[in-house]
């Protein structure tokens, strides 16, 4: 599946493409739990930069938000999603090599716009951030 197909479904929110449909949060639960469900109900059109930093990192429903935000970084890969510079290319190379598998374009797509990046650009990230797309970039390819 290419990164066209993800978002021809942007229509859609993720309790609809990523069954089963998620009960309420207890009431209890945390802001961020609170986030996460709710965010679960918003159309994918409509999810934001911040909002799909907060599902990647959360590692929710990611065959659909990794594209949405691939869109985004392929253009701008340095975008300030809420915390920082990069926060969202960052929570996105984190996500766990069986996401990228299903995502091979989106993935070498991804590598190359990094080996592009400013050295001062990637050197004005956090801490560790220059070895983490290093890493991201030498593992091997995903298989599809």
């Amino acid at each position: 599946m290419n990164l066209m197909d993800h978002l021809l479904h942007l229509d859609r929110t993720l309790d609809e493409l990523d069954p089963p449909r998620w009960a309420p949060p207890d009431a209890d639960a945390t802001h961020l739990v609170r986030k996460v469900h709710d965010l679960r109900r918003v159309r994918l059109g409509d999810l934001g930069p911040a909002d799909l930093r907060t599902l990647i990192s959360q590692q929710v429903a990611l065959p659909h938000v990794l594209p949405l935000a691939g869109r985004l970084l392929l253009e701008e890969p340095l975008l300030d999603a809420y915390f920082y510079e990069g926060d969202l290319l960052l929570a996105a190379i984190d996500a766990p090599l069986s996401a990228w598998a299903l995502l091979p374009e989106l993935d070498r797509r991804l590598r190359a716009v990094i080996t592009t990046l400013p050295e001062a650009a990637v050197l004005e990230l956090p801490r560790g951030a220059a070895e983490k797309l290093a890493r991201f970039v030498a593992r091997p390819a995903p298989l599809r």
